[in-house]
């Protein structure tokens, strides 16, 4: 099958992904055709393939010596390792406070289209280091989780 077309795009002007966002945050946002709905989405764009497994484990070793919170804290409901804070038929939203950052994921179905948001408010000069340090693997996670929700089977009803 070829590789769907991955656009960037702008936050759907719906999301509730705005309220977090204020000048100087990061914030991107990539969109893929699909039927799927929004939690459908986010379960395939959390079941990370195995390489980007493999950075996440390289990623825990090299920022745990800064308290970089790696996990998540618990939550009855999570996406991998993400807290889940909001869930519609819509939209879902996840992520967490760190001391570094704060950041939280939306994952939106619109129209047949999905949309992976992703904002960031870094707090210090480590937060600003580690989005400078992983941003080219962000790109590429981001890219091939749409891909991957491109790809995937309209879900049955049940």
């Amino acid at each position: 099958m070829l590789s769907p077309d991955v656009r960037t795009t702008a936050l759907p002007a719906h999301s509730k992904l705005h309220a977090y966002n204020r000048s100087g945050d990061f914030l991107d946002c990539y969109g893929v055709p699909s039927p799927l709905d929004a939690r459908t989405a986010a379960e395939i764009i959390t079941e990370f393939p195995s390489w980007v497994g493999k950075l996440l484990v390289v990623r825990g070793l090299l920022t745990s010596p800064f308290g970089l919170d790696n996990d998540g804290p618990d939550a009855a409901d999570k996406l991998g390792p993400f807290p889940v804070e909001h869930s519609d038929a819509g939209e879902v939203i996840a992520g967490f406070n760190d001391r570094h950052l704060d950041f939280r994921v939306s994952v939106m179905a619109h129209q047949g289209q999905i949309t992976l948001a992703t904002w960031v408010h870094t707090h210090n000069i480590g937060g600003k280091a580690y989005l400078a340090a992983i941003m080219p693997f962000h790109i590429l996670i981001a890219r091939n989780a749409l891909t991957r929700v491109a790809q995937a089977q309209t879900p049955m009803a049940a």
